[in-house]
């Protein structure tokens, strides 16, 4: 599999020039806008000069972005998001009770998004990345797959499959590495992979949250993977 490793040398504190503010700067949306993973997206893509507004169910604002819209993803209309670059689906459920909802809130924002040119990127989960060349064996079937992710990893591979029969909608779904660590620090490199579970050069599948915020803005910025499944790991 070709892979690359993708360096961001500043760190996420520094400013964009006004050059760089011109060149890259998008409308970016960020729906279940109120959980980590959602937040440190939030930053890098501010950081980067971008305009983010955030979708949340809290009453607080406590995403970073300027722009804060209490609502429900289910409640999202297409007037909701209309004129953004890209959405961002930040959308996690872990309980029995609310797993249905990674199917349900992907399709309806497939839905509203359906025959535009907004482009729809997801944060996805690493349980059903392919662990043979034959793509018929997925990371959660793996024996010493944790127990108590599995349920998790099945509702987000069901959604991910009903996600590709989507050919009217300009998605991408961003896989992170296996351990995916809220708190694990900027290094500032990732490695992009395609459908299969990648390990770094040090035999592990492990990102942090600031890492993957990182793909996942280059992604908005200049990827060109629609209506593809890709992985990130950190290097």
């Amino acid at each position: 599999m070709f892979y690359y490793i993708k360096m961001i040398p500043d760190e996420l504190g520094r400013k964009a020039t006004p050059s760089e503010r011109m060149r890259k700067m998008a409308r970016i949306a960020v729906v279940a806008a109120d959980g980590k993973a959602a937040k440190k997206i939030i930053a890098e893509a501010i950081n980067r000069g971008h305009e983010v507004v955030a979708f949340g169910r809290h009453d607080k604002n406590e995403t970073g972005a300027k722009t804060y819209i209490k609502k429900e993803l289910l409640s999202l209309m297409k007037e909701d998001l209309k004129g953004f670059d890209a959405v961002v689906d930040a959308f996690g459920a872990w309980t029995p009770e609310t797993l249905p909802g990674h199917s349900t809130t992907l399709a309806h924002l497939c839905d509203i998004l359906s025959g535009t040119d907004t482009r729809l990127l997801i944060v996805g989960g690493a349980g059903s990345l392919f662990v043979n060349p034959e793509h018929t064996a997925m990371l959660s079937d793996s024996p010493d797959f944790p127990d108590a992710f599995k349920p998790v990893a099945s509702a987000m591979g069901k959604a991910l499959g009903e996600l590709r029969k989507r050919q009217d909608v300009k998605w991408t779904y961003i896989s992170p590495a296996a351990d995916f660590q809220a708190d694990g620090a900027r290094s500032g490199k990732y490695i992009l992979a395609g459908e299969e579970f990648t390990l770094n050069a040090r035999g592990e599948s492990v990102i942090s949250y600031a890492d993957y915020a990182i793909a996942m803005v280059d992604e908005i910025e200049k990827g060109g993977h629609i209506r593809e499944r890709i992985s990130v790991v950190g290097a």
